[in-house]
């Protein structure tokens, strides 16, 4: 698993040497003010997730617990059949056809 390498600890109680033309430390202090809350809200996260985990592991069954449903055998129904069904929609839609020769 991942270790980073800086905590927000180590963020926060970092010190910058300044320079001649050193940056503005309030500046920088803000910019690693967010930088800290994003850690700290990744840990929160990593945590959250880390227990959510757990807690499914705990309540999933175990490989030989699962019970294997049985698949329902697949049907092959030949021409004639689905013309018959045709048959028997088109019945119960329009009636039966009118007989002219009666």
């Amino acid at each position: 698993m991942y270790k980073p390498l800086l905590t927000a600890d180590d963020i926060y109680k970092k010190e910058f040497k300044t320079g001649l033309r050193g940056y503005v430390i309030e500046e920088v202090d803000g910019y690693l003010d967010q930088v800290i809350k994003d850690y700290e809200g990744f840990e929160r996260e990593i945590e959250r997730l880390k227990k959510e985990l757990e807690a499914a592991k705990a309540t999933a069954p175990k490989p030989e617990e699962r019970i294997v449903e049985a698949e329902a055998p697949v049907s092959n129904p030949s021409n004639y059949d689905m013309l018959r069904r045709i048959s028997n929609l088109e019945k119960a839609v329009f009636g039966r056809p009118h007989q002219e020769n009666q």
